[in-house]
């Protein structure tokens, strides 16, 4: 064997050494708390025993519980497709000032914590929200007039901010790529607009709103802070109801047999949409619909509307926390923000905030780390020529994105609590964590990247001599640069961010951002309630300054969900 292929035999045994490390990753910290929690729901206590799952087919309770969580959740995808179909026409079909400005903003909800998008929404509509306020100081009112407040509605209009983006990227980056010939010849052939859309556009469309659908379903199915902070106890879904039978009753059983009932029907779910999505890129065609500007009045109506849609829809629940945050009985000032390193009631647990933000930073650039090196790895993996493996394997990869944090976080209290991984103590188990939740955004930002290298390139270097390390160092990674930024800045966010697992494993003496307004929520008094509308604006900034990043440096292709 010669030099060259010594060291082509060498790069091979590297690679595919490193390939097996996300899927060991997986393995250990996401596939073996999930089967701890199956075992420990099938064998409580060291014998076999059903009751859980009996008690979940028979009692009226659980069978509501889940019968809800689908209604919320089908009712959400459907408030969520309608508001994104109309704007994905119009940012598909004219060209508009701001238009890439607009889209952006469409898509800032997305990288937005939970908890930030529950306070904003408290902030506009709670009790003590921006317009009770203003409608109690103007009509002199004794009570809120606005009562959303612990309602199905407030839910729902909530999932639809936090999901708008998905829908509307997914649905547009689609309908972009379709040729615009089909619909010229309909209406060659007299067909007339509504039709046009239920026989021409909407059929086209069927890939992207299916896939669409999916992923927004799965989010919201599982959504966890918005339904525990705004819906109360009357709304217990699944995911809330996990939480509550591990943290508040105890009954670990019973939240074992949840989880694994949530776990078999998300897998289910993300293989259909992962397989769906790779028909989506193949379907795609070079010759898009071309935008154009706007003429008919009706048409600048159409898109005037859609912009001050999505300003409104999206905007207002943000200014309005910034603007609590600042409102004071006597005017404006930064009073709460001054406030947050005090401890007004003396509770032993008070931590100042300043240091859960240091917690909420260690464990983001942790986090950013671990999912870039191991999603970067991941997207090779997914990117080979066996596409069996790679279908088989890339729903496994995506499946933390559809499991549920709490059902994560509780796994790893009962799977890491003995030697010779006794972590249940340890802050590693954050990032660890919050790892599985990001490493799917680094995958889906790196992998599209990684697909369109062309193969002679890599050949072609190859031929002029240079190593395989030196093929991957100087000609495929920086093609996959911007993907892997993208992919960092996402994780990085997604941890800062991060609730549910959180909630569970996170120690009293070292929160992070999110559990402090969480907490700061819970408790009475105008202060709390301030210092959180503060905290949740700070965390806004990071979040938006991470999104900025991410905007300016995602071009066509980068990024798939």
């Amino acid at each position: 064997m010669g030099r060259n292929g010594f060291a082509l035999k060498q790069v091979f045994i590297w690679r595919h050494g490193l390939l097996l490390v996300p899927l060991i990753f997986l393995t250990l910290f996401f596939f073996f708390p999930l089967l701890t929690i199956l075992l420990f729901s099938l064998f409580p206590q060291g014998q076999a025993d059903f009751s859980g799952f009996l008690e979940l087919m028979t009692s009226a309770y659980y069978c509501d519980t889940f019968v809800f969580t689908l209604i919320q959740a089908m009712l959400s995808t459907l408030l969520t497709l309608a508001l994104a179909v109309p704007s994905a026409y119009v940012f598909t079909r004219f060209q508009f000032p701001g238009k890439t400005l607009w889209m952006a903003v469409a898509t800032l909800p997305f990288v937005l914590p939970t908890v930030v998008v529950a306070a904003g929404f408290n902030a506009l509509l709670g009790p003590r929200g921006l317009l009770n306020m203003l409608l109690i100081g103007t009509f002199h009112l004794e009570t809120p007039p606005i009562q959303m407040d612990r309602t199905l509605t407030l839910i729902l209009i909530v999932h639809a901010f936090y999901n708008f983006s998905v829908a509307l990227r997914l649905i547009t980056g689609y309908w972009a790529n379709q040729s615009p010939r089909i619909e010229e010849a309909a209406r060659a052939l007299g067909v007339s607009d509504w039709t046009l859309w239920w026989r021409v556009r909407l059929p086209l469309l069927r890939p992207a709103l299916i896939a669409a659908a999916l992923l927004v379903f799965i989010f919201t199915f599982t959504s966890f802070g918005v339904v525990l902070i705004l819906g109360g106890p009357r709304f217990a879904t699944v995911e809330v109801e996990i939480y509550r039978q591990a943290n508040d009753l105890f009954n670990l059983p019973m939240a074992a047999a949840l989880s694994l009932v949530q776990i078999v029907f998300m897998f289910v779910l993300m293989l259909f949409y992962t397989r769906l999505q790779r028909r989506m890129v193949v379907s795609m065609t070079a010759q898009g619909a071309v935008a154009r500007v706007p003429r008919s009045p009706g048409q600048r109506l159409l898109v005037g509307v859609t912009v001050g849609g999505i300003a409104f829809l999206l905007g207002s629940p943000l200014v309005a926390l910034v603007l609590r945050s600042v409102s004071l009985q006597d005017g404006v000032g930064l009073f709460y923000y001054q406030q947050l390193g005090t401890n007004a009631r003396g509770s032993v647990l008070f931590v100042p905030p300043a240091q859960a933000i240091g917690n909420s930073l260690l464990f983001a650039l942790l986090t950013t780390l671990l999912s870039v090196s191991l999603g970067t790895v991941t997207a090779y993996l997914l990117s080979g020529r066996v596409s069996r493996l790679a279908a088989l394997l890339d729903p496994l990869f995506m499946l933390p994105l559809a499991t549920s944090a709490v059902t994560l976080g509780f796994g790893y209290i009962i799977a890491f609590d003995e030697p010779p991984l006794n972590l249940r103590t340890s802050p590693l188990l954050i990032p660890l964590a919050h790892t599985l939740v990001a490493m799917p955004f680094v995958v889906r930002s790196v992998l599209p990247a990684l697909r369109a290298i062309p193969p002679n390139l890599a050949e072609a270097a190859r031929s002029l001599g240079a190593s395989g390390w030196r093929v991957w160092w100087r000609v495929e990674v920086p093609l996959i640069s911007r993907g892997i930024i993208v992919g960092a800045t996402f994780a990085f966010t997604v941890s800062m961010g991060e609730f549910g697992a959180s909630l569970f494993i996170a120690r009293p003496d070292t929160p992070t951002i999110p559990l402090v307004i969480f907490r700061l929520l819970g408790q009475p008094g105008a202060l709390n309630y301030g210092q959180a509308m503060a905290m949740s604006s700070i965390l806004l900034l990071v979040c938006a300054l991470a999104f900025v990043g991410i905007e300016r440096l995602r071009k066509a292709g980068i990024g798939e969900f």
